[in-house]
């Protein structure tokens, strides 16, 4: 079946990995502007200085002799995260979602001692979890509270919205959906589930799951198509800003919609993966070649986020 899928997806124009980095990663995102988005704390430095909403920053950890200052830095939070700076996919993130007894509760409800959240810091500190094993600063965030509008479809943890970006253009997007085999993680290669949104509406389309086309929540057994997503416009907006912030021309946005604070930006992905095809049910490369024949004729936000609307929503 999935055989049968990717080569119907051929014909409405797959990007394949190889001509990802050949004609577009390659071709376009220039190396010195990588660091923009490779380094989170940077990232979200950059965000704050042009207005763009990311969660809120409690501290951050540089160097193992303030490793045992973790708790007092934490001490008038009770929820928070804990996250590598120079992380991918998800790993080293560690989610507390609150406190008793001296102990720290983790999202999936495990209690921890103090001494296991300053060894997990000292992992993130020695480039465990970083790109190319090198050493990393630990960054300590707000707790994204996420819409309840994704309850339905949604297991445990926050859900996020991926957004290609090409030219400042909103290209293509997906939600990611927390399961419990991903242990609540919004990580497709753990087990979430990538649904489909059509650009023009916000509306989710159909998933997939462990690269199977799925139209349920494998958990809570709800249907994932036709769910409208909440300040849709102001997502895009913020998606399309992300072309200036860093001067990355092809470039993932992951953004989450905080029950109170609405939008924020995520990170930033210099090398976006290509499973967002299947998600939609069709390909990049069409639209990819169509913004690089008319992007020189759209010169602001306004112009972009419309061209996007009107050539790659899809008809219901």
């Amino acid at each position: 079946m999935l055989i049968r899928r990717w080569k119907a997806l051929r014909k409405k124009g797959i990007l394949g990995i190889n001509r990802r980095n050949a004609e577009f990663t390659l071709r376009y995102n220039s190396r010195r502007q990588y660091p923009k988005v490779d380094d989170k704390l940077l990232t979200k430095q950059l965000a704050a200085d042009c207005a763009i909403p990311v969660p809120q920053l409690y501290g951050v950890i540089r160097m193992a002799g303030q490793v045992r200052r973790i708790h007092q830095m934490l001490s008038n939070y009770e929820d928070f995260v804990i996250k590598p700076a120079r992380g991918s996919g998800g790993e080293g993130i560690m989610v507390i979602s609150g406190r008793t007894q001296g102990l720290y509760r983790r999202s999936d409800g495990r209690l921890l001692e103090p001494e296991e959240i300053e060894h997990h810091v000292r992992n993130i500190l020695s480039g465990m979890y970083s790109l190319g094993a090198r050493p990393d600063k630990v960054l300590l965030e707000y707790r994204v509270q996420f819409n309840p509008v994704f309850e339905p479809i949604s297991y445990q943890g926050v859900p996020d919205i991926r957004i290609i970006v090409f030219f400042g253009i909103p290209v293509m997007s997906m939600i990611r959906l927390p399961t419990q085999m991903s242990s609540g993680k919004a990580n497709l290669h753990l087990g979430a589930v990538g649904a489909g949104i059509d650009i023009a509406t916000g509306t989710t389309l159909d998933g997939v799951w462990r690269n199977r086309a799925v139209i349920h929540h494998p958990d809570t057994g709800n249907p994932i198509r036709g769910l409208p997503i909440p300040e849709w416009p102001s997502l895009l907006e913020l998606a399309g800003r992300c072309y200036e912030l860093t001067g990355i021309i092809y470039q993932g946005v992951d953004i989450v919609l905080d029950q109170k604070l609405g939008p924020l930006l995520l990170e930033i992905n210099a090398r976006p993966g290509l499973n967002i095809q299947i998600a939609n049910n069709a390909g990049l490369l069409p639209r990819l070649r169509l913004i690089e024949e008319k992007h020189d004729e759209l010169h602001d936000i306004k112009n972009r986020l419309a061209f996007a609307v009107q050539h790659f929503g899809t008809t219901f």
